[in-house]
């Protein structure tokens, strides 16, 4: 598999490196769209030999999740009934990464589970086959939310976010935003340049009440459509006035500010 591209903006690369080395569990922390999932898919390629299906699995969590959901059930095949492992389970039997992403967005009961694989047990109880399976050497547990988004009811408790070492992650700086958008959304440098512009001028809306600005993602996606030879500041309306909010002022204060550097 080709490298995924991830353009460092720290030490975030040589920082899970050792984290992974002494295998201690991780936390990504940071906006939605600026990058998390691409940097454990490009630390993926790093640490199992460009290898990222065979070394990484990916839960995006949900409010309906389970337990059951991650570590496995019984199910009928034939006239048996046979146990499958869930994707946490292979994770700790397999030696692979497991990324749970937005893992407040999980019942409280299910992100309970993950306690003994984060501390020095590194083991994974399957009650319903009472097996104690112990993790493989390579198995690490990562998990990732947003802070900007969640309420007092969705944040991670005191006893599952001190069992992690933290990432902080952030919108890049105007200028390596650019490359980015360049290099992901294939666009010229100049338009990539004013789309790395408007990024930077809608994180400063919070007084409108948006929070944290148009994502690196989206930004992305604006010049995917600029290549397929949509006009730039159509695109703009459709990958990133449309689509960041319902709210009549937002849309007209991050229009305003696309009519700015598209005029």
């Amino acid at each position: 598999m080709r490298e995924p591209y991830y353009l460092p903006i720290g030490d975030e690369v040589a920082e899970f490196e050792a984290a992974y080395a002494a295998r201690l569990p991780v936390l990504l922390k940071g906006p939605t769209g600026c990058g998390k999932t691409r940097f454990i898919e490009h630390m993926t390629w790093r640490l199992f030999g460009g290898d990222v299906d065979g070394g990484l699995v990916t839960v995006s969590c949900h409010e309906d999740l389970t337990a059951t959901d991650l570590v496995g059930r019984f199910l009928l095949k034939g006239d048996e009934t046979v146990w499958q492992d869930g994707p946490l389970a292979r994770a700790v039997r397999q030696g692979r990464l497991c990324y749970l992403d937005e893992i407040v967005e999980a019942r409280k009961d299910t992100t309970v589970l993950i306690h003994s694989l984060t501390d020095h047990r590194r083991a994974l109880p399957i009650d319903k086959t009472g097996e104690l399976v112990a993790a493989h050497e390579k198995f690490l547990l990562v998990i990732s939310y947003n802070p900007g988004y969640q309420s007092l009811l969705k944040d991670l408790k005191t006893s599952t976010r001190q069992r992690f070492v933290s990432l902080t992650f952030d919108y890049p700086e105007r200028d390596r935003e650019a490359a980015i958008i360049a290099r992901e959304g294939g666009v010229e440098a100049a338009a990539a340049s004013r789309l790395a512009l408007l990024g930077a001028k809608t994180r400063n809306l919070r007084e409108q009440g948006f929070q944290e600005g148009v994502s690196t993602r989206l930004l992305i996606y604006a010049a995917a459509l600029i290549r397929g030879g949509i006009e730039p500041r159509r695109a703009c309306d459709i990958a990133i006035v449309q689509a960041v909010s319902d709210d009549a002022s937002v849309q007209q204060a991050i229009a305003g500010i696309c009519d700015l550097v598209w005029p």
